[in-house]
């Protein structure tokens, strides 16, 4: 068996497929792109869907990946088993309709045994399969050589996620030995595939060979794919002879550092204290990996996923002892770790280590709070009968202290006691859908469309063209492929076209389509691209249309004007945000119209008015300087040298285009984009504001649009010079400024007035004392305009101290309000204020409550408000 870093052996994997004749494809971002059905990438299947459904095809159909995967379905056991984590990776071999079971089983038996790889024992090694798989189980016995007692049939080995692609699946155990294991040797669950330590799982083999239709039906694919899935976390351990993944190099180094910050706790003396190490190493990697890829701690979806796994990481932190933000000081180490393969961390530890820090410090402002109420929640239920923490503790600590209600089910837990679900979620029905939602779940991958998969003529996309003959190579109508399009829509694919599909956030061109004698025989409405990259023109049919036919295609060259204006805009937008706000700050989405733009990045703090100027004023400098936009075709490698930026979940061919202006803005970009910056004209931010965690929206105009946008503030200025009889529009703002501080002062001595018709009123108002039982009242309608006047009668009633009981009602705009004071000889009777607005509210429609001293309340029923006085005086005698 070969001694092997995590380094070493995730690159052994990936050369072997490379061998092959495998691509090896970068790891995806965390964060998936273009799919609503995932809150992370949880596997690296997930990152295939659009191979798998047949929505692209892959330039190789060979693909080798190590994919970062996060999974927090089962959070509460991270830590307390040796295999739960939350960040992990996935090594995966994919087949998209090439191999299948006579290479993927062989080629899996030979990485795993052979003397040049892995070089594992063999006898150590078993198999399960689905019991109707008779090919897989022959080849395992008949071609691999795996005996009998070796391979087990288990009906559970079937891949099915609902509609989309499935199949058998097989999957490779690792007898770790009986002395390993945490079940007798003679328990019903001692094999591979029980519930047991002994036989570790470390490979899936997947033969996704069928569709599962809507109707429940199962029928083969067209084309048969090969999924696997290797914990390279896993492997790691058994290459490293480690009793969990955590005593592998991935988790050790993290967990001496954490010793280090600790108040002398060390690892393997307590099983508690290993607990925390193991969460916390767990936890600091995901966070610094999510955070990495764009991620923020927030109150939703992942925002909130991140926010309990820092504050879970930073209560077991308290645990060993440290009392300080300290998590933010393990990133460093989670970027050297990881490095050799996902530099992102590393590269981006300052920025990381700043979100994470600005969170603990945010958490620790009412941590200590939180604990001592915790601690005394916990010694409550364990007086009470039913052992229960209630859901309205819960609900105080998730709302009051920042606790997530999971912690404090952990906390109950750890201590044999309960927590009152149903409670909490009476009290905080929207939290717990947070919750629901916080964990992902890979989703059907949809059914292949045959047609478009099949389709693999060549098709030219030409940059810089606005009319060119095309041949029409494929018609589709109905999903089928036809020589005529005589109907009222159709799919065509020429061998050359100007139509930019859609992609990159840039939105497809439109246009017509003409025949040779000029008549226009489709419009095209939209253009995307097909699973083979051909561009998709979605027609309305004119007049009928014929494969082989060649045809003139003519975009609408004032929309492609605009989109190129607009697109270059977003890459002298997003270079002008990492300048002003700093090189963290990344792209996070973009559209890019002919009319306007729209691009959303990263920013922990509110963009300030000043540097959306300082933005502004950048952009339009550069399109000022005429900055000759250059494009270069190249692959990815020496894009990257030229210091083109990538996003971290962009996935790029062989070959790629950078698009340069100077050395200010060079990026990956596949959209067209103007010759020189000067074409823009003019860039103007019509609004900026938060659309999530962590994440900001600006949106911009650009040329003539941005010039409409500007002339039409300018005419509301001259209305407002016109209407504040300013001269010149330089004295617009001193002319305002006079008419708000006229207005304040004549504010101030409305005020001023007001008060004193109040305390006239309420002179009146005080002459009008009753006595009920041996407490003396004042109770009456006050002539006042609401509940402000009312609170100002009742302070003055307070400092003259003119009876016990002040019940006051005003109505106002067709509503009603009621105020009830007590002095300190009402309070001394037991009365409460806030019981009685309370009992007599719903009279006049409305609702309320207060101190005992003093209450308010408001209604709908202003008829109502004398017959609630009456009935609050009532209660008094």
């Amino acid at each position: 068996m070969k001694k092997l870093n995590s380094s070493e052996f995730r690159q052994m994997f990936l050369d072997f497929f490379a061998e092959h004749g495998h691509m090896v494809m970068q790891s995806a971002s965390l964060i998936p792109k273009d799919d609503p059905t995932l809150l992370w990438i949880n596997s690296g299947v997930a990152t295939m869907k659009k191979y798998f459904d047949g929505s692209v095809v892959p330039k190789n159909r060979r693909i080798t990946s190590s994919q970062k995967s996060i999974r927090t379905n089962d959070i509460e056991n991270v830590g307390k088993t040796a295999r739960h984590q939350t960040l992990f990776e996935m090594l995966g071999n994919f087949s998209v309709g090439d191999y299948f079971k006579e290479e993927a089983i062989p080629w899996a038996w030979e990485f795993l045994t052979s003397p040049k790889w892995l070089d594992l024992d063999k006898d150590k090694l078993y198999v399960t399969v689905y019991p109707k798989d008779t090919e897989a189980h022959r080849i395992w016995h008949e071609v691999v050589g795996l005996p009998e007692d070796h391979i087990v049939q288990l009906e559970d080995n079937f891949w099915d996620i609902g509609e989309g692609p499935c199949g058998p699946d097989s999957e490779i155990f690792y007898d770790r030995g009986q002395e390993n294991n945490d079940v007798p040797e003679d328990d019903p669950e001692n094999f591979p595939g029980g519930e047991n330590a002994r036989y570790l799982e470390i490979w899936n083999i997947v033969f996704s060979e069928f569709n599962h239709l809507p109707d429940g039906s199962y029928v083969e694919q067209p084309h048969k794919n090969i999924d696997t899935g290797m914990g390279l976390e896993r492997v790691l351990s058994i290459l490293q002879d480690a009793p969990t993944n955590f005593e592998t190099d991935l988790f050790l180094p993290i967990i001496h550092a954490t010793e280090d910050l600790s108040d002398g706790k060390k690892y393997g003396v307590n099983k508690d204290d290993d607990t925390s190490f193991k969460i916390i190493a767990d936890h600091i990697r995901a966070i610094s990996f999510a955070i990495g890829d764009g991620a923020l701690p927030g109150n939703n979806g992942r925002g909130y996923v991140l926010r309990r796994l820092l504050r879970r990481a930073a209560l077991n932190g308290r645990k060993l002892g440290i009392k300080d933000a300290f998590l933010y000081k393990l990133v460093p180490v989670v970027g050297d770790i990881m490095k050799s393969h996902y530099p992102e961390v590393a590269d981006q530890a300052d920025f990381i280590s700043k979100v994470i820090k600005n969170e603990e410090e945010r958490f620790g402002a009412t941590l200590e709070a939180g604990l001592t109420l915790l601690d005394d929640l916990i010694d409550k239920a364990k007086a009470s009968e039913d052992k229960t923490i209630s859901g309205q503790d819960a609900f105080k600590m998730f709302d009051t202290y920042g606790f997530p209600y999971e912690l404090t089910v952990e906390a109950a837990e750890d201590n044999g006691l309960k927590v009152d679900k149903a409670g909490f979620d009476s009290e905080m029905e929207a939290q717990k859908e947070r919750a629901r939602k916080a964990r992902g779940k890979l989703e059907s991958m949809g059914s292949q469309d045959e047609t478009l998969m099949e389709i693999k003529d060549d098709s030219t996309f030409d940059y810089g063209v606005y009319e060119e003959q095309g041949k029409l190579i494929d018609i589709i109508v109905d999903d089928k492929l036809v020589d005529k399009a005589e109907g009222e829509k159709a799919t065509l694919i020429f061998d050359h076209t100007p139509f930019y599909a859609e992609r990159g956030g840039q939105v497809a061109d439109k246009g017509d389509i003409f025949d040779q004698e000029g008549n226009l025989v489709a419009r095209v409405y939209d253009v995307q691209h097909a699973p083979n990259d051909q561009n998709l023109h979605f027609v309305e049919v004119v007049l009928p249309l014929e494969k082989g036919q060649t045809y003139t295609l003519k975009i609408d060259r004032a929309r492609r004007e605009g989109l190129r204006h607009s697109h270059s805009a977003t890459h002298l937008l997003h270079a002008a945000l990492r300048q002003v706000l700093g090189e963290h700050t990344h792209q996070a989405g973009s559209v890019v119209e002919p009319d306007y733009l729209r691009f959303d990045f990263t920013s922990l703090d509110p963009t300030t008015p000043r540097e959306l100027k300082n933005v502004e004023k950048i952009v339009n400098e550069k399109i000022w300087e005429a900055i000759q936009v250059k494009t270069t075709e190249t692959d990815p490698e020496t894009g990257k040298k030229m210091g083109a930026l990538a996003l971290f979940d962009g996935k790029y061919t062989d070959k790629v285009r950078v698009v340069q202006m100077d050395d200010f803005s060079i990026e990956f970009c596949g959209g067209t984009h103007c010759d020189n910056t000067s074409q823009i004209g003019i860039f103007k931010i019509i609004s900026e504001q938060a659309i999530g965690a962590g994440v900001r929206r600006i949106e911009a105009v650009t040329s003539k649009l941005a010039y409409e946008y500007l002339a039409g503030r300018s005419d509301i200025l001259d209305d407002i010079q016109a209407a504040v009889k300013a001269t010149k529009p330089d004295g617009i703002k001193s002319k305002v400024e006079s008419l708000q501080n006229d207005l304040r002062a004549a504010e101030k001595q409305n005020a001023a007035y007001e008060a004193q018709i109040n305390a006239a009123k309420a002179g009146k108002i005080f002459d009008n004392v009753k006595t009920v039982g041996d407490l003396t009242v004042i109770a009456t309608i006050a002539d006042v305009k609401g509940m402000n006047d009312l609170r100002e009668i009742a302070d003055q009633w307070k400092s003259e101290g003119k009876s016990d009981v002040l019940i006051l009602g005003a109505k106002a705009e067709g509503k009603a309000n009621m105020l009830i004071r007590l002095g300190q000889k009402a309070l001394d009777q037991g009365l409460k204020a806030g019981d009685l607005i309370k009992s007599v509210a719903a009279i006049f429609g409305g609702g309320g409550g207060g101190r005992p001293d003093m209450a308010q309340a408001g209604g709908k029923k202003p008829e109502g408000l004398q017959d609630a006085i009456d009935a609050a005086v009532s209660q008094l005698d």
